[in-house]
């Protein structure tokens, strides 16, 4: 199999875990779980889950010198970013909110290309486009009492994760993806664990509230993060960044199975066109791949 393959089937991997946060979110409000220790025991969880990993692998070691000082950066910038966009949700319709901070491929693309050398191609310009537009059939864009601020806060945290994204792509050179994946989990982890103490360190409470924090961590956190980075070294950042529109794709098939949320032919057109846009993201002659598929049809 070719490596971009893996890294495709990786990075895809991780849009799918990825996709399980905001249902996770709605479990945590049902069980009546607070942001601060919801997002406290997310990265928690998934530190634990990549150093248990790294452990089995025998490959537990301590980033120093520029490794280690990028790993607390780009930690500190994922801490920053999490809090921005659950904070802008408080602002924005859910729809709204998912349609601005999918706006971070575009991001994605300008960032790799200048600081990448990532080529831009038309069939990548295309690809992009159809997946925005159907993440905005999918999503909608009900502006009814959305505020500045949540605009500008979802806005920062879509261009904070392609810099995270992008910064990733740069480190896999000098630093194995899931080792810095663990240092990054860490960093973030003791910066909302502060935030999480300054406002009260309520621990949950039942059953239901630990069941949220263990799968937010280790379905939502740890394991989308490990195939995210392992995919990155076998993948460019702006491809990368194309597949991850399959987040909310996997959020709304999840939403309809899980609770009980309905299925509308615009939702359906959406995803549609996302998994086209996906699919032409990563096929590097779609021309020829469809004259080939004709030629055996005859």
């Amino acid at each position: 199999m070719r490596e971009e393959t893996v890294g495709a089937l990786l990075v895809m991997g991780s849009a799918v875990g990825f996709g399980t946060l905001a249902i996770f979110g709605k479990f945590a409000e049902a069980a009546g779980l607070g942001r601060p220790p919801l997002l406290f025991f997310r990265f928690l969880g998934g530190g634990v889950l990549v150093w248990a990993f790294l452990a089995l692998r025998g490959d537990v070691r301590l980033l120093s010198g520029r490794p280690a000082w990028s790993a607390a950066g780009l930690g500190t910038m994922y801490a920053v970013l999490t809090i921005a966009y659950f904070t802008g949700l408080t602002h924005l319709t859910a729809g709204l909110s998912a349609v601005v901070f999918f706006t971070y491929p575009v991001y994605v693309l300008v960032l790799s290309a200048a600081f990448l050398d990532e080529r831009v191609t038309l069939r990548l310009v295309v690809s992009l486009v159809l997946a925005l537009a159907g993440l905005g059939l999918i999503l909608g864009a009900d502006t009814r009492g959305a505020t500045p601020l949540g605009v500008v806060l979802l806005l920062a945290a879509a261009i904070g994760y392609a810099v995270y994204i992008v910064g990733g792509r740069v480190l896999s050179t000098s630093a194995k993806a899931s080792v810095l994946t663990a240092h990054v989990l860490t960093v973030a982890t003791a910066l909302l664990g502060l935030r999480w103490y300054a406002e009260g360190a309520t621990l949950p409470t039942s059953p239901a509230q630990w069941g949220v924090v263990v799968g937010i961590g280790v379905l939502g956190t740890g394991v989308p993060l490990v195939l995210l980075y392992e995919g990155l070294g076998f993948l460019q950042a702006n491809r990368a960044s194309v597949l991850g529109t399959a987040e909310p794709v996997t959020t709304v098939t999840l939403g309809v199975l899980l609770l009980g949320e309905s299925l509308t032919v615009e939702t359906a057109l959406g995803g549609l066109l996302v998994v086209v846009g996906v699919l032409l993201s990563q096929i590097e002659d779609p021309v020829g791949l469809l004259r080939r598929l004709a030629g055996t049809q005859r």
